[in-house]
């Protein structure tokens, strides 16, 4: 999906990491949520509450998930879930643009 139809956009932005993690957050009719961000080169973790599917639409990045040993590298597009209550850490190479779901269980 290239694009959200009749979505309510909170206007103020959603920083991390002192601005090197930005988004926005976008509501549906249904009650659903999205944040679509950027971030920088840089070495992140990020807490979730709720469960996640992270979509990269563009950028260079590797992702160690919760319990796992070893990082998955997506150049490119790609997309990986995280559970609910728990992190990750993220090692971004390049400018990344990315679209988070969250998904209420």
């Amino acid at each position: 999906m290239s694009q959200y139809e009749n979505v309510t956009v909170i206007k103020k932005a959603n920083l991390y990491f002192d601005g090197k993690v930005s988004s926005r957050t976008v509501l549906f009719a249904d009650g659903t949520k999205k944040t679509l961000g950027i971030m920088l080169p840089g070495e992140y973790e990020f807490g979730t509450d709720a469960k996640e599917i992270m979509e990269i639409l563009a950028g260079d990045l590797k992702v160690l998930l919760p319990g796992e040993s070893e990082w998955i590298s997506i150049s490119g597009e790609g997309e990986f879930t995280v559970p609910a209550n728990s992190k990750f850490k993220l090692q971004v190479a390049s400018i990344t643009d990315y679209a988070c779901s969250y998904i209420q269980e």
